[in-house]
């Protein structure tokens, strides 16, 4: 069942691909902006996938995140979430990405629970 409470953490080592330079956010080799968004977003649907029913899933819908320090290539981040607010299928998620050094970036993301068959055929009725 789905309440507040519920954590996640993935943790992940910066490599190139995953840089501002890579990604297109920026040139620098650090840890990019989209790659702290997609860790984000990782973290927090695999931490409530286990609680979903068979053919629910979610989709990322709001990001208000703050991307506070840089982290360089061969170091490590990892995000902690927590679901913070169960609201019919909406669910808000309290963020937080570190490095070894400290905070890296914080904010909250919010997913809404779909029904993954009727959201892809919608989805896909746009090709007509």
């Amino acid at each position: 069942m789905l309440q507040p409470g519920i954590k996640g953490r993935i943790e992940l080592t910066v490599t190139k691909d995953k840089c501002a330079g890579a990604l297109g956010s920026g040139e620098l080799d650090v840890f990019a902006t989209p790659a702290m968004i997609a860790l984000i977003e990782e973290t927090a649907w695999k931490s409530v996938v286990s609680e979903l029913q068979p053919g629910e899933g979610t989709v990322g819908t709001a990001l208000n995140v703050r991307h506070l320090a840089a982290t360089p290539i061969g170091l490590q981040v990892w995000c902690e979430s927590e679901l913070s607010l169960v609201d019919r299928r909406r669910l808000v998620f309290d963020v937080k990405v570190y490095d070894a050094f400290g905070l890296v970036g914080e904010g909250t993301h919010e997913r809404f629970i779909i029904q993954v068959e009727k959201f892809m055929k919608r989805a896909n009725e746009k090709r007509k």
